[in-house]
């Protein structure tokens, strides 16, 4: 199989178990570890930004925050607003 040039994924966690969360993301960093770009739309905030290296941050479709994820994981307001 060829390595594609982007995987687009929607909401891979909506419906899932705690358990089987943690092991599609855990399937999401294998992934990323071999060098593929990921487009990752999540509502679990804090899933989302523990992977990513960058993010968007929309509340009812607009962009309230951007930036690294690892500064985003410690901004007081999205600690307040999504990952309380």
């Amino acid at each position: 199989m060829m390595q594609p040039e982007l995987l687009m994924l929607d909401e891979p966690s909506m419906g899932l178990a705690p358990l089987l969360v943690n092991e599609v993301f855990d399937l999401i960093g294998e992934i990323k570890g071999e060098g593929i770009p990921i487009l990752l739309v999540e509502q679990n905030a804090r899933k989302a930004l523990q992977i990513a290296d960058y993010a968007y941050v929309l509340d009812r479709g607009t962009i309230v925050r951007e930036g690294p994820a690892a500064q985003l994981r410690q901004d007081p307001q999205i600690l307040a607003s999504y990952l309380g």
